[in-house]
């Protein structure tokens, strides 16, 4: 019977081009879509533009046009990199369209029928100079569980904990660095709290497969109170006060949805979109007990995908997510977090730009891909060696090994034959057809691909043992060399049909080479026969080793002025302007403390006259003891932009003198301005 599929990733945010984390989501459920419609599933593959919030709001403001045309601007730009990476989504759409305000307003007044919303006054933080209502991301504080430092209104990022922006120790609006002060306002909230809310997700959850283990696990968290009963599943504030762009909230004028509420159901109207444009019944299809419903997600909006929104969509009369797929993040190096500034950013579009295949990135990215909730790591000279080993070295060449002699010798046609050895080789490949499937089917992309190249190498041991090109050269051994090198070509055929959901346009190269149509999973188990295939071009280059360094070469510096004597050469001439661009403050150092895990660092505490206390990391470990500069006076940069480091975010950077060559005249000098001088005055 033949599955209905409808498949979604993450809707991104419109405020910025899509990133390498995107192209990871991306490319593994496109793999796994490309691979449902080649064993002849139906599947609609949809995604959209989250395009609505107060930072997109904030963003367009300051770019003096309209949200809309913000909007619209970053999905100009969507296109180069989904065609580029082969990413065949069947439509894109946008939260803002007609259908996801109709479908959120639907979900909103069914929750309502349900007695599931409720309206409290609350106390909301307010930023006394933008005179504004703050989202959650515009405040940032201390975890109020763990304590780490620089963490969202909403939830931390170094312990997972969530929780609500009144929570948060020494707050802080990330728009004006202004103490946000407390002010009334009426919400409406979806009660997640629920006896049935709760109650349906202890069960849903509970589904075998629809959850990892590891989600599962998470999941039980959520779930669990304290002895004291605090704790639990608690209920949702969907609801922002204007100025916000977003769907207003039916019968509550000045009130929107948050974003988080529509941007879910923008899966749906994406779909809807779509059937308008196919002619397809939208209710009847999502009506339909038989559909899939299919989430592919970062592990960073488990809470909102694994408990708000399916009982959002049951509570509203809908059909609930099947399965929710989580994955990790993409790291570099051994678990480094990308950084553009340090060279080790992998910007997908610098990548296509570069004239790299983005074929290799879907074999890399797929290789290190499994069913568990794992980070990933992107090593370049592991990326070099797997796409030149793998790719051209084990699969290419065995097509361009074989077809030269086919196209000279035998007018391109294979034998029907093969021969006893090459018949056996053959069956080995094509038993292992439903492990590979299973595999792809389970997610268990790195293990599909591993048992590929096994099989590769099992031909590449025939193409060695008899020895074509030798062949080729002895009398009377014209049909055993047309036995082997139709092997071989056949051999490639079924390789081909286990790669094509990871390498789709070799894959069309490769039928095109063949003369044959577009390979389905079950043509593993149908021969080629007295065949004729086309002529041979090269399918894939190798990887240029000197590709990677320009795509992780560091954004180059303004080369230096003539050197001082004994010391380092001044930079190049600026104006007046730039430097008023650059706002040196004076800061008391209130507290010094040694950072675990670091050789260089010294985590510094410091009060710039803000009323709260700013976290800066500096590289002067080696030069002062903690004790030594706590209460002293310093200078630093108060506006440069908040840097996300290993062991936390750094808002700023404190000034310090050093000669040009450290080893032989080291020695760091923190910067310390005259007695009188107060925390926050400018330097200038």
């Amino acid at each position: 019977m033949t599955r209905k599929l409808f498949v979604t990733t993450a809707l991104p945010y419109a405020n910025a081009n899509f990133h390498i984390g995107h192209i990871m989501e991306y490319t593994q459920a496109d793999v796994w879509v490309r691979y449902q419609r080649m064993q002849g599933q139906q599947v609609h593959f949809v995604c959209a533009d989250d395009a609505h919030g107060a930072p997109i709001m904030i963003a367009a403001e300051k770019a003096g046009i309209t949200p809309q045309q913000f909007v619209a601007n970053i999905a100009a730009g969507r296109k180069a990199y989904l065609d580029g990476f082969h990413i065949a989504f069947d439509n894109w759409h946008s939260t803002d369209g007609p259908e996801n305000h109709e479908l959120s307003k639907e979900v909103y007044k069914a929750l309502r029928r349900n007695e599931l919303i409720e309206v409290k006054t609350i106390e909301q933080f307010f930023d006394p100079e933008k005179s504004m209502f703050l989202p959650d991301r515009f405040i940032k504080g201390e975890c109020p569980k763990c304590g780490a430092k620089d963490q969202y209104g909403d939830s931390c990022e170094s312990c997972g904990a969530v929780y609500t922006p009144t929570e948060l120790k020494n707050p802080f609006s990330v728009l004006t660095g202004a103490t946000p002060v407390m002010k009334s306002s009426e919400h409406y909230f979806f009660k997640l709290s629920d006896p049935r809310c709760v109650e349906f997700l202890e069960q849903w959850t509970q589904t075998p497969g629809r959850l990892q283990s590891e989600v599962l696990n998470k999941i039980k968290e959520w779930f669990t109170k304290d002895e004291e009963g605090k704790g639990g599943l608690g209920d949702w504030d969907i609801s922002r006060d204007a100025p916000y762009f977003g769907i207003e909230i039916p019968d509550a004028p000045g009130k929107y949805f948050y974003v988080w509420l529509d941007a879910p159901i923008g899966y749906l109207a994406s779909l809807k979109n779509y059937f308008g444009k196919t002619g397809q019944d939208f209710d009847a299809f999502m009506a339909d007990e038989s559909v899939e419903q299919v989430h592919f997600i970062g592990k960073d909006i488990t809470y909102f995908h694994t408990l708000f929104w399916p009982a959002m969509l049951h509570f509203s009369g809908r059909k609930t997510p099947n399965h929710v797929f989580v994955h990790g993040f993409l790291t570099v190096n051994n678990g480094e977090k990308m950084s553009k500034s340090r060279g080790t950013g992998l910007d997908p579009l610098k990548y296509l730009n570069l004239g790299m295949n983005a074929e290799w990135l879907r074999y890399y990215i797929s290789a290190k891909l499994n069913s568990r909730v794992e980070d990933i790591d992107f090593n370049p000279d592991d990326f070099v060696a797997r796409v030149n080993s793998d790719l051209v070295g084990k699969y290419v060449n065995i097509a361009s090994r074989a077809a030269g002699f086919l196209a000279k010798r035998f007018d391109g046609r294979l034998s029907a034959d093969l021969g006893v050895e090459g018949r056996a080789l053959l069956d080995g490949l094509r038993a292992h057809s439903a492990t590979i499937a299973q595999l792809y089917e389970e997610r268990e992309f790195g293990k599909a691909l591993r048992e590929t190249m096994m099989l590769a190498d099992r031909v590449n041991e025939f193409v060695d043992q008899n020895k074509p090109w030798e062949l080729a050269k002895q009398e009377g051994q014209d049909a055993v060399l047309h036995d082997v090198c139709s092997v071989c070509i056949e051999a490639f055929r079924l390789l081909t049909i286990y790669l094509k959901p990871v390498l789709p346009a070799l894959a069309a190269k490769v039928e095109q080479f063949l003369r044959i149509e577009p390979l389905q999973f079950a043509d593993s188990a149908r021969a080629l026969g007295a065949h004729q295939i086309g002529a041979y071009e090269h399918l894939m280059q190798r990887v240029d080793p000197k590709l990677l360094e320009a795509l992780f070469e560091a954004p180059a510096a303004a080369a230096p002025a003539k050197a001082l004597p004994g010391g380092e050469a001044l930079a190049e001439e600026i104006k007046i302007d730039d430097f008023t661009k650059v706002d040196l403050r004076i800061a008391k150092i209130v507290k010094a403390e040694h950072v675990d895990g670091s050789d260089k660092l010294l985590r510094l505490s410091l009060d710039v006259g803000e009323g709260r206390l700013r976290n800066v990391f500096s590289g002067i470990k080696s030069a002062y003891k903690p004790e030594d500069l706590e209460g002293k006076l310093t200078v630093m940069v108060a506006n440069l932009a908040p840097r996300k480091m290993k062991f936390g975010i750094s808002e700023g950077m404190v000034l310090a003198a050093s000669h040009a060559d450290e080893k032989a005249n080291p020695g760091i000098f923190v910067l310390e301005p005259f007695p009188g001088a107060q925390p926050g005055m400018r330097v200038r």
